[in-house]
């Protein structure tokens, strides 16, 4: 394991430090709220930003300007909306590089971590460009004598999105081009952690001819949260983030009558079978486990090692986390690092506190990540790689999603007891088996009760054309994250049953030819 070293930056003084705006009505909209918070560089630790906290004034002032702009939008052809679907997808296509260093630069991720989030949301829009034939309704002629029934499908009108800080683009991209490609309009309140990214979106739909209003981003905190979920004009939130914090929307949007879909944590394990290749397992376990700092839902925090593998395991997982490199994201002279920073000091503190329960619970510490700096950024929020052995099952440091680059090894004796630990756990978004068997793999996907599953994938995130989204405490509401789920969220049915009368034989007008008299 090794830092990057980089050359020491200065801070920004608080004259130099810009202020991140709200985007209402087609423009940058500065606060008038008083109310603010800082955006951090994690590399350096120096503020690079002070974002807006909406008050409530300006949450009704994003609010009705959605409205208004899908009183609009709800009324453009269809033909007309994927025009505009295809202008983002190209713009987002040719600038993604200018998008991934806004995210390195407030995230921390690396720039190629960045652009694979961009381009696993760029999916999405692709997905959202063929819009037409997903919202098609169906037509059933004569289901009674002279009488046809057909389905209509329509938008829902204002929807909102609340999206977290570790994947600042992505998981808007879920939401956004879907809901958009429907016909709705949408307020988008992003993480108060990165909030630039929001801002490049709504600047890149506007370029793509999509009218005012329809998209509009409101910078905030609870107070924006709630005011989306409080709001009789917004008839649906989409979420992602904690557990708990899933739960709330949930049932605070249910409650006032809304549609939910609030994808919450994880605690993702990797169920490694005796005749498994253990170099894939291990440089699985490490792109898995420290990819993106661990800041993922999906990313891998146990490894089930089926004994008598775990000592083997353990050792290569080791030799591949002391040739990681780590340092600032966005590199220096053309070399970048494998992992970048934590979101802040607040988290990476938290992370550390998690493997200080699990050194008090017994478990040991093979590879220490606490403490640890990088040459020239000594005040950024780095932890190193972490790996830990013998994690006792009932430590909260295994129960608990800890959300840092810390991967844990338990050892059991068989399939089934490690079956039974992923099943027994309050979580159910992704898991992975790991084996040359394909008998194990599919009893596995059969038997395991989780929402995703890898087969010798660690991270298996669906394509676009399929959904995203977990079992049990990973998913409260009906609906899945993008696919045809998306599609279906979106919009609401209507049935219409009609009845013409033949004029032939009621009356009406004369069908024939015109006479000259």
């Amino acid at each position: 394991m090794s830092t990057i070293d980089t050359a020491p930056v200065r801070p920004a003084t608080p004259a130099e430090v810009p202020a991140i705006s709200h985007w209402i009505d087609g423009a940058e909209r500065p606060s008038t709220s008083g109310r603010t918070a800082p955006v951090y560089n994690p590399a350096t630790g120096a503020v690079s930003g002070n974002v807006a906290l909406a008050d409530q004034a300006e949450i009704d002032e994003a609010i009705a300007s959605a409205k208004r702009g899908y009183d609009v939008w709800s009324k453009f052809s269809i033909a007309k909306r994927q025009a505009v679907l295809f202008n983002f997808r190209e713009i987002l296509n040719t600038r993604k590089g200018e998008l991934a260093k806004i995210v390195t630069a407030e995230h921390g991720k690396v720039v190629s971590d960045a652009m694979g989030e961009i381009l696993r949301g760029q999916e999405v829009v692709e997905l959202a460009t063929g819009f037409p034939h997903l919202v098609k309704g169906a037509f059933s002629e004569n289901a009674s004598t002279g009488i046809d029934v057909y389905s209509l499908k329509q938008p829902l009108g204002v929807v909102g999105v609340i999206s977290p800080f570790n994947f600042p683009v992505m998981v808007p991209l879920w939401f956004v081009p879907i809901a958009i490609a429907a016909g709705n309009a949408v307020v988008l309140k992003p993480s108060e952690k990165d909030p630039s990214a929001a801002l490049w979106l709504a600047r890149a739909w506007k370029e793509a001819g999509l009218p005012d209003g329809v998209f509009t981003v409101l910078q905030g905190d609870k107070l924006a949260v709630d005011g989306l979920l409080n709001s009789p004009v917004v008839q649906s939130i989409s979420f992602v983030g904690s557990t708990p914090i899933a739960q709330y929307i949930y049932e605070t949007a249910s409650k006032n009558g809304k549609r939910v879909q609030a994808l919450g944590g994880a605690k993702n394990h990797m169920l490694v079978l005796p005749d498994a290749d253990l170099d894939l397992v291990a440089d699985q376990a490490v792109n898995a486990g420290y990819g993106a700092a661990g800041e993922r839902c999906m990313a891998i925090s146990v490894v089930l090692a089926v004994e008598p593998v775990a000592d083997d395991l353990i050792a290569k997982i080791s030799e591949r986390i002391a040739r990681l490199r780590i340092g600032n994201g966005a590199g220096q002279d053309g070399v970048e690092p494998d992992m970048g920073p934590l979101i802040t000091d607040v988290h990476r503190d938290k992370v550390s506190s998690y493997v200080d329960i699990a050194e008090a619970d017994g478990a040991k510490i093979v590879v220490d990540g606490r403490g640890f700096s990088v040459d020239g950024h000594e005040d950024g929020f780095f932890f190193g790689p972490t790996l830990i052995d013998d994690i006792p099952t009932t430590s909260r440091a295994y129960q608990e999603e800890i959300f840092g680059p810390v991967l844990s090894v338990v050892r059991v004796q068989s399939y089934d007891e490690g079956l039974d630990l992923i099943n027994s756990g309050e979580f159910g978004n992704g898991t992975a088996i790991f084996t040359n068997d394909g008998g194990a793999a599919r009893r596995f996907q059969n038997e395991v009760e989780v929402g995703m599953i890898g087969i010798n994938v660690p991270i298996p995130v669906p394509v676009a054309y399929h959904s995203f989204g977990g079992w049990k405490k990973s998913l409260f509401g009906d609906a899945k994250a993008y696919g045809v789920h998306g599609f279906d969220f979106f919009t609401r049915e209507k049935a219409v049953t009609s009845r013409w009368l033949d004029p032939a034989t009621h009356g009406g007008i004369n069908l024939g030819f015109p006479q000259n008299n």
